[in-house]
């Protein structure tokens, strides 16, 4: 590619979606919309993924995973012990469960 350091002067703005892509996902949801209204209960787009999700609960759940954001936010302390056929004393448990063994 020639001039790769030149600044960049035409195309769509960054994170502007392709127009075919754009129109294909409109006509997706009025679709789903439409066939939501053909249910008994004429509750749209709302009405008919809850009729897949009734119906295709395996391809419901992979949609729904696609949509749900992916933000986990835990504090994970695990805690390592040796796992004996001997009786031990408090003090020995204590020790094999001290703060200092913990696993980060």
């Amino acid at each position: 590619m020639k001039n790769k350091n030149r600044e960049k002067t035409g195309g769509r703005v960054a994170g502007t979606p392709n127009k075919i892509t754009a129109l294909l996902k409109d006509a997706i949801l009025q679709a789903a919309e439409l066939a939501g209204n053909d249910l008994e209960k004429k509750e749209g787009l709302i009405g008919y993924l809850k009729a897949q999700a009734i119906d295709h609960p395996a391809a419901f759940m992979t949609l729904l995973g696609k949509v749900l954001p992916m933000q986990i936010n835990a504090d994970v302390t695990t805690y390592r012990a040796d796992v004996t056929d001997e009786i031990m004393e408090p003090e020995e448990w204590a020790e094999q469960n001290n703060p200092n063994n913990r696993i980060h």
